[in-house]
């Protein structure tokens, strides 16, 4: 996959930022591609009946930034970190969903010897993690943030620097605390 230039995709982002509604026209099958495979990176580790496929997850993206008018993007990493973020609440909230259903949606309860127990483990560790990364983001937003940006956005430690306004050496940091601390909250050995 090639990327298009950096450039480029901030100068359009700008436009669109500026009302141009050819540049978004022009955006989108630029980073249509890096979205798609940054959401079929998460849709991986979801149930084989998981209801929202990859693409969906890009277009669902899609609508909800196309809706953030009041959005000054100020290049392609803060882009992709917006995106990220989404993927993030989408996923988020359809694990809930699920979670709600898989428990009655709101219909009698029954006792649990009239019933199977059905587990989704890639629904409870979404939202286990989802958790974590809120904990994190209360005592450290910062290092909630790096990894927000490089396990739900896919950006690299120099675009995290970038889109934070920190050093590389920093987000690594972060990255190596958050990931040893998350490790732990999650209940998984390293």
């Amino acid at each position: 996959m090639t990327l298009p230039p950096t450039h480029e995709v901030t100068q359009l982002l700008k436009a669109w930022g500026a009302g141009d509604a050819q540049a978004l026209e022009k955006l989108t099958p630029l980073v249509y591609e890096q979205l798609h495979r940054v959401a079929q990176h998460y849709m991986a580790g979801q149930p084989s009946d998981h209801t929202l496929q990859t693409t969906a997850l890009v277009n669902e993206v899609y609508l909800r930034l196309v809706d953030c008018e009041q959005v000054r993007w100020q290049d392609r990493a803060h882009f992709f970190a917006v995106s990220s973020q989404l993927m993030r609440r989408i996923l988020v909230d359809c694990a809930r969903s699920r979670g709600y259903q898989k428990r009655g949606g709101g219909l009698p309860n029954i006792s649990l010897d009239d019933a199977p127990t059905v587990c989704n483990e890639p629904d409870q560790n979404l939202l286990a993690l989802d958790d974590a990364l809120t904990t994190l983001a209360a005592m450290d937003q910062r290092k909630s943030k790096v990894v927000e940006l490089r396990f739900f956005g896919g950006l690299s430690v120099e675009e995290i620097a970038t889109v934070l306004g920190v050093s590389t050496n920093t987000v690594l940091r972060d990255w190596s605390f958050a990931r040893a601390w998350l490790l732990e909250q999650l209940g998984e050995e390293n």
